[in-house]
């Protein structure tokens, strides 16, 4: 296959100039990818007392400039996205991919590609789900700002009048962290926070009742995206309703918009013979997908359990970009709304660099463009298979949806910002895919390298009978690891004792053994190391990739 072209250079008519910056990798965009899919374990840590106080918000308007594009200028780039899409198809091998685009208030396009599994006809339609992974975000923001304009609470609340359950590793936290602290990533959660029990079968509760045993950074003054510190928000806007957080999406959102294909609950995601199956990629030359996952994000529903189609996805820009109404009809408040589309927490930029800062409002990433508009955008992603994105421009009333089937490896992101590119400068300004695809590998690769150095460097010691490390191993965070001999294999058990998940233990050498990780975390091999007591038995269990805040050792009673 050959390589995806840009598209031809075109004169742009009299008194349109600007072009972004290198640097900036394409606005918000490229901070979609540092900050809001399952990015590294880093986050931009800057000094302030844990007890700091509330903050003014920040007061940027959601539109500060005046429109200045033409319907020209949509639809010129609208005609290069057929080629786009196809190209990158072709490029990349991505099974499908489904796009639209909402200008004024109207649908000026929407089309489907390929194929919802690989190996069979049936192709992506308009009514075909997607998991949306973090695309979630955005979504439940909106629907805990309807809430809001219901006046069951305010953003600027603190959870825990909501939700008496909430709880953080620090009091004054617990206290005081509001619905924005917690939809903006700035409780000082680190990044992945819960995720782990999440991969090993937890449900919701489970993992929001444990999140007080991590550690947390400073207080309103630093930025980690947080999946599970984003569901605490969810989930205490629907204590508030006195509903599942999956009935609140359905009744203040998604029935007053005729979503009726998108849900917050996986089952019915699975319940649609229409859906996308989720691909990863096999083979060497990383062109070839197979469906070999299924990904359940039930227990971080509000950040990443939505799913949709296409058709649906558009309803939902049109209700952005026309400030909270639909048809005409308000749907959701255009107050408590326009705060979500506001900077909340600095996500990165150095004031002293050509690239300008980056924000994260609640569920969105705000940026702002060399003629000062303003760009709302988000991706999602799961490792497992989905990629997924939204970009808009409110000032200008236009917004694209890229959806696919594949894992995140920059599809949806070069097709947005391709399309932004021409729209706003008349041709294709950089070659995108090679950008996007860099960063979504330097992420994985972080990932990797984290729970490498996390990997148990102590003395193995001798090594002992493998039935002398059998037994049960406690940890309050992750439940005990149990540890059993069934032959001459090894193996250890982690989750929930109803549907436990199993590991087999491969002597490295003496008391170190190794095993495979696994789910969207799964980073590849690593070390377990167990530690002998002074009885000469193994009394300590340390896991690397599962300690990499600290959390992974395991005491044997």
């Amino acid at each position: 296959m050959g390589d995806f072209e840009p598209a031809p250079p075109r004169r742009r008519g009299p008194g349109r100039t600007g072009r972004w910056p290198v640097a900036t990798i394409g606005g918000a965009v490229a901070w979609t990818l540092a900050a809001a899919l399952t990015p590294p374990h880093a986050g931009a840590q800057q000094t302030a007392p844990q007890g700091s106080s509330e903050r003014t918000l920040l007061p940027a308007p959601v539109v500060p400039v005046a429109p200045s594009l033409t319907r020209e200028d949509v639809d010129d780039a609208v005609g290069l996205l057929d080629n786009t899409v196809t190209g990158l198809m072709d490029q990349t091998g991505i099974p499908g991919v489904a796009v639209a685009v909402v200008y004024k208030d109207e649908v000026i396009y929407e089309k489907t590609f390929g194929v919802r599994e690989v190996g069979k006809p049936d192709p992506i339609d308009t009514d075909t789900v997607f998991l949306l992974a973090s695309v979630s975000k955005p979504i439940a923001s909106t629907v805990v700002a309807g809430l809001a304009g219901k006046e069951l609470f305010a953003l600027s609340d603190p959870v825990s009048q909501y939700n008496p359950a909430f709880a953080l590793g620090d009091p004054y936290v617990t206290e005081h962290a509001t619905f924005i602290d917690l939809l903006s990533h700035r409780s000082g959660l680190f990044t992945g926070a819960g995720d782990f029990l999440e991969d090993l079968g937890f449900d919701r509760d489970t993992i929001l009742g444990r999140i007080e045993q991590q550690p947390l950074d400073t207080f309103r003054s630093s930025y980690h995206y947080s999946n599970f510190g984003y569901t605490a928000g969810g989930e205490a806007a629907a204590v508030a309703a006195g509903k599942p957080f999956e009935d609140v999406a359905e009744e203040v959102l998604f029935d007053p918009l005729g979503m009726t294909r998108t849900s917050y609950r996986h089952a019915d995601y699975l319940a649609h013979e229409n859906r996308a199956h989720i691909h990863v990629r096999t083979g060497p030359e990383a062109t070839t997908w197979a469906a070999r996952y299924d990904r359940n994000p039930d227990a971080e529903a509000p950040a990443g359990g939505a799913s949709s189609t296409i058709t649906d996805m558009a309803k939902f820009v049109r209700l952005q970009l026309a400030e909270g109404e639909f048809g005409g009809e308000p749907v959701i408040a255009r107050a408590p709304l326009a705060i979500t589309h506001r900077p909340h927490s600095v996500t990165g930029g150095n004031p002293g660099s050509a690239a300008r800062a980056h924000f994260y409002g609640l569920g969105w990433n705000v940026s702002y463009d060399d003629e000062g508009r303003v760009e709302l955008s988000h991706s999602g992603a799961f490792t497992l298979g989905t990629s997924t994105n939204v970009t808009m421009l409110p000032g200008e009333d236009l917004g694209i949806v890229v959806l696919t089937n594949g894992e995140p490896i920059g599809v949806p992101e070069t097709i947005a910002t391709i399309f932004m590119d021409i729209v706003r400068n008349g041709e294709q300004t950089v070659d995108w895919y090679p950008l996007f695809h860099r960063a979504f590998a330097a992420m994985a690769e972080a990932d990797i390298a984290d729970a490498r150095a996390a990997d148990p460097s102590g003395d193995p010691g001798e090594a002992l009978p493998l039935e002398a490390y059998a037994g049960t191993y406690d940890n309050s965070y992750f439940g005990p690891a149990r540890v059993t001999l069934d032959g001459d294999a090894l193996t250890m058990a982690l989750g929930p004792d109803e549907a436990p998940v199993s590991f087999a233990l491969t002597r490295d050498v003496g008391g170190r053994f190794v095993f495979e990780t696994i789910g969207e975390w799964g980073t590849g091999p690593s070390r377990a190391l167990f530690e002998i007591g002074a009885d000469g038995t193994p009394s300590r269990l340390t896991l690397g990739a599962y300690n990499t805040r600290g959390l992974g050792v395991f005491e044997r009673p």
